[in-house]
């Protein structure tokens, strides 16, 4: 494989990422030159991507040569498995909030469907569903359906002015949970 240049930019990076120190000895300026290894040898297929790349003294990049590692440096190892427990929390996160994400869709067709019975098979306004939802992630599922009763037992109506005085009820709760209203 021909060898293509390390940029200027591309070994600065890498001298910063092992902080300015040799990755196989220890060694750092000013007692030692610094040069960018590539892990995987370039005559071996190894490219110049940072992850293949790592800080090496003069010694003991003359003396890795072209040969593979039979072990990762340390720091690379440690990154690697920094990252693997990152994203290992990230798909516990992601878990959570699709699972929060199914709870709240479900909590909000139980208030539309006791706002306005049958609102699931016949449909209800998507944008008034996301305004439940809100309420719910505010106040909680108890509270919202209480809302929704008061507003059930003050009136009867139907349609908008239901739904406008429900969200009445539920705004004036959030301000008094707030401290806004007393």
């Amino acid at each position: 494989m021909a060898r293509i240049a390390i940029s200027k930019k591309v070994r600065f990076e890498v001298f910063k990422r092992d902080v300015f120190v040799c990755q196989y000895c220890g060694a750092h300026p000013p007692e030692a030159i610094l040069h960018v290894d590539h892990i995987d040898p370039v005559v071996a297929g190894g490219s110049n991507d940072p992850d293949n790349l790592v800080t090496a003294c003069d010694s003991c990049n003359q003396g890795k040569g072209a040969r593979l590692l039979s072990a990762i440096p340390e720091s690379l190892a440690s990154k690697a498995a920094r990252i693997a427990e990152a994203e290992e929390q990230l798909r516990g996160y992601q878990e959570i909030m699709r699972d929060r994400a199914a709870r709240i869709e479900e909590e909000a067709w139980e208030i539309a469907e006791k706002l306005y019975p049958g609102a699931g098979e016949r449909g209800f306004n998507s944008r008034d569903l996301l305004t439940i939802k809100k309420f719910i992630g505010r106040l909680g599922l108890f509270d919202t359906l209480e809302m929704a009763d008061v507003a059930l037992g003050k009136k009867p109506w139907g349609g908008t002015a239901l739904f406008r005085y429900f969200c009445g009820c539920c705004w004036r709760s959030i301000r008094r949970l707030d401290g806004s209203e007393e």
